[in-house]
């Protein structure tokens, strides 16, 4: 796995910042407390936790237009990133509040929505504090794949545009949140699926423990 780096207090407005780099990939996370929930949820007893994700048009290699509206892949990772925070928090402990989480690419080396959801964690669970809160579980989550039949652990973009296997695991240390995988180029077995989920499960600790540290330091 690339050098992990979960920073805190980068925001001193936010309720809860993290900047999670991972090698070159780096983004920033904060989380705001709303005194409010969506129309859907008045009257239910249940608080939500929700995120935006959206990349600095410099964030890669070329500059890309500055992101207005929420596009496909965004709005994608967007809602990934949402589901995977949700599983960290017991909904109806955060009655009559919204955490919203805005996660924004910095630099964009490849792992963007995982560095956006371990980072993310970090950001919620500062939030969280405020209310004397604390997540239910942790979350993270992990990139993996194949090139040339070797099986690679948190790609990075050179690695990720090659890969006949892309593979991304959302974490928890009890099990797994979400798999996304896909044979980019031929197929895989069962046998390389439940490799890369050992491999992600194992860089998982690692992961879980940086977290628990940046939140202790904060």
């Amino acid at each position: 796995m690339r050098p992990l780096s979960l920073s805190t207090g980068v925001n001193p407005y936010a309720e809860g910042s993290c900047l999670a780099s991972f090698g070159q990939t780096q983004v920033l996370c904060t989380a705001s407390l709303e005194d409010k929930v969506p129309g859907w949820l008045d009257g239910a007893g249940k608080g939500w936790v929700t995120a935006e994700y959206a990349m600095l048009p410099r964030s890669t290699h070329t500059r890309t237009g500055r992101e207005h509206r929420e596009k496909g892949r965004a709005q994608e990772i967007s809602r990934l990133i949402g589901r995977s925070l949700r599983m960290a928090v017991e909904l109806p402990a955060l009655a009559g509040h919204t955490i919203r989480l805005d996660c924004d690419v910095l630099v964009a080396d490849g792992g963007t929505r995982c560095a956006s959801i371990c980072g993310g964690w970090v950001a919620l669970a500062l939030a969280m504090k405020k209310l004397g809160l604390a997540p239910s579980r942790q979350v993270a989550a992990i990139s993996l794949g194949r090139i040339q039949g070797e099986l690679r652990l948190d790609l990075c973009y050179a690695e990720d545009s090659t890969a006949e296997l892309d593979l991304n695991l959302v974490l928890a240390p009890q099990g797994l949140v979400e798999v996304q995988g896909t044979g980019e180029d031929g197929l895989f077995s069962p046998e390389e699926l439940a490799a890369l989920v050992r491999t992600g499960l194992e860089a998982g600790q690692e992961i879980f423990a940086a977290q628990i540290a940046a939140v202790e330091k904060a």
